[in-house]
C-alpha cells in the first residue's frame, strides 16, 4: 500500500524528511508558503560576492549528510573549510584572543586568569546538582567551571549559536549533551573522555571535531538538490490553511495562486516554525498553542562587509571571534566568511558576516537601522585594524531568527510527545525540537523518517491482520 504524507515546510528539516521518507517508498509532498525552498537557509550573490544570510556551514555529525550529498550528485559543488577556521577568537579588553583548543594553549592563554584556569582544573571534583534537570545554562556553567568561564567562554559561545543568553536557556533542552555529561558521569572532563567511545559506536562525530562544508553556491545547494528531486511534488507558494482528521487520514487545505485545494493523507508532518503551527493544530487540542506561541524566536539582522584585503590589518587566521556580554559591544560576533570558504571572494578582498541583536539585545528594531550599522560597522573596523571603507555590503533581518530552548522547555517538548502519541498520524518537527543547527536538523530528519515508518509499518501489519 503505497501511503501518502503530507510534508508542511521546505526548510532543510522538512526537505530532509520528504527524501528520506521518498526513499523508503512513501508518496510525499511538501507544501511551502513562500516561493522558493531553504526556509532560514538562503544564498545571494551580488556583484561577485556570495552572502549566506542564514546558515553559512553545516558540521558533517552525522552520516546522512554525506548520504545526501552522494545521492543527490551534490560531491563537485561539496566544499570543505579551510583548516585556518579551526582557530576562534574571543574579544577581551578589546583584544582577541585565540580560544585554546589543548591544555598547553589553556595554560598559556590569557583570554582566562590565573584564578579561572585553577578553577577549571576543579571541576572533576564538583558534585552532581540535585536539580540540574530545571537549571539554565548559566547555573550549570558557573556551578562547575566558574563564572569566568561563563562570562569569557560559554556567553560569547551561546551568542554565536542561539542568539541566547545562558541565563534563559535550559542547559537539558539547549546543550542536552552537556547536561548528560555530569548526569551520566558525574563530571564534563571525565566524561567527555568516556563518551568518545559511545558516540563511535552510534557513528557519530562530535562537533569540536566534525568537518565544516558548505557548496560552491552556498548552502541553499542542498534545499536546491533536494527540490530538483522532488520535482513538482513540492508545491511553492502554498500556504496551509486548515488541517482536518477524516476517516481514512487527514485532508489538508492550502490556498495557492488565490484558490483553495485539498490533499488527502495518512500522515501530515509539519516542519513549520512554532509560531506559525499554533493555528494550524490547536484544533486537535487547544493547548497545542499555549506551547507552540511559548518558544521564543528572538530578532537577528545579519550585515555582511566586503573589505580590500590590503586594507585589513588584523591577521587573517581563523573562523572569527565572538563577543562576550561583558565586552558591551553592539553586536555579537563575526564570521571571516572568506577565510572559511576561499572561493567566497577574489584574492584581493575578504568578507564577514556580523551578527546584530539576539536575546541579547531584541530591542535592537526599535533604533534606526542606518545608525545601527554605522556603529557595528565601526566597532568592527577598529577591532579588525581596518583602514579603508568596504568594496560592497549587505544585510538580512530576522524577524523571528533562533528558536530559544529556554527555561521551560522541557515541558513543551514533553507536551509535543504526548500531542504526537494522542494524534497519531501527525508528526511535529523542525528547528525547535532536537537542536537548531543543519547537523541536528538532518539527523532529526532521520529520527522523525524512521518514527513516521515504523507507524505506517505497524498500520499496514494491523490491516492485514484484519483482512
Amino acid at each position: 500500500m503505497n501511503r501518502k504524507i503530507v510534508v508542511l515546510g521546505a526548510g532543510i528539516s522538512g526537505l530532509t524528511t520528504a527524501y528520506l521518507l521518498s526513499k523508503k517508498g512513501f508518496d510525499v509532498k511538501v507544501l511551502e508558503k513562500n516561493d522558493s525552498v531553504g526556509g532560514s537557509i538562503e544564498s545571494v550573490t551580488e556583484n561577485g560576492f556570495l552572502f549566506d544570510r542564514g546558515p553559512n556551514s553545516a558540521l558533517e555529525t552525522t552520516p546522512v549528510i554525506a548520504q545526501l550529498i552522494k545521492e543527490l550528485e551534490l560531491e563537485p559543488e561539496l566544499l570543505y573549510a579551510s583548516k585556518l577556521a579551526n582557530k576562534r577568537y574571543i574579544l577581551r579588553n578589546n583584544v582577541l584572543h585565540a580560544l585554546p583548543m589543548s591544555p598547553q594553549g589553556l595554560i598559556k592563554t590569557k583570554l582566562f586568569s590565573g584564578k579561572a584556569k585553577l578553577r577549571l582544573m576543579a571541576e572533576p571534583f564538583v558534585k552532581r546538582s540535585k536539580d540540574g534537570y530545571y537549571q539554565s545554562l548559566a547555573e550549570f556553567v558557573k556551578r562547575r567551571l566558574g563564572k569566568e568561564f561563563l562570562d569569557y567562554a560559554i556567553n560569547p559561545f551561546v551568542a554565536g549559536v542561539y542568539a541566547g543568553k545562558p541565563e534563559e536557556l535550559s542547559v537539558k533542552s539547549a546543550f542536552p549533551k552537556l547536561y548528560a555529561l555530569e548526569e551520566k558521569y558525574g563530571g564534563l572532563i571525565i566524561g567527555t573522555v568516556r563518551s568518545i567511545r559511545e558516540r563511535k559506536r552510534r557513528a557519530e562525530i562530535a562537533k569540536q571535531s566534525a568537518k565544516m562544508l558548505s557548496f560552491k553556491s552556498g548552502m541553499i545547494a542542498l534545499p536546491k538538490a533536494i527540490e530538483k528531486y522532488f520535482g513538482n511534488n513540492i508545491l511553492l507558494s502554498s500556504e496551509v490553511t486548515s488541517i482536518d482528521k477524516t476517516e481514512n487520514g487527514f485532508s489538508v487545505s492550502y490556498q495557492q495562486n488565490g484558490k483553495t485545494n485539498k490533499i488527502n493523507c495518512d500522515v501530515v508532518l509539519s516542519t513549520i516554525p512554532a509560531y506559525s503551527a499554533g493555528e494550524l493544530f490547536s484544533k486537535f487540542d487547544k493547548n497545542f498553542k499555549t506551547h507552540s506561541d511559548a518558544i521564543y524566536y528572538p530578532p537577528v539582522l545579519v550585515y555582511y562587509l566586503v573589505y580590500n584585503k590590503k586594507d585589513v590589518q588584523q591577521p587573517l587566521d581563523g573562523f572569527g571571534f565572538l563577543i562576550p556580554e561583558k565586552e558591551k559591544k553592539s553586536f555579537l560576533g563575526a564570521l571571516w566568511s572568506s577565510v572559511i570558504f576561499s572561493d567566497r571572494t577574489d584574492e584581493n578582498t575578504t568578507a564577514f558576516t556580523l551578527f546584530v541583536g539576539g536575546s541579547r539585545n531584541p530591542d535592537f528594531v526599535k533604533e534606526d537601522r542606518a545608525a545601527l550599522l554605522q556603529r557595528v560597522k565601526k566597532e568592527f573596523e577598529e577591532l579588525m585594524k581596518i583602514k579603508g571603507n568596504p568594496v560592497y555590503s549587505s544585510e538580512r533581518f530576522w524577524q523571528k531568527a533562533i528558536p530559544q530552548y529556554n527555561l521551560g522547555y522541557v515541558e513543551h517538548e514533553k507536551y509535543f510527545d504526548e500531542f504526537e502519541k494522542q494524534n497519531p498520524g501527525i508528526f511535529i518537527s523542525g528547528n525547535f525540537r532536537g537542536g537548531i543547527s543543519v547537523g541536528d536538523c538532518v539527523k532529526n530528519a532521520d529520527l522523525v523518517c524512521n518514527k513516521i515508518n515504523l507507524q505506517l509499518t505497524m498500520n499496514n501489519e494491523q490491516l492485514r491482520m484484519e483482512v
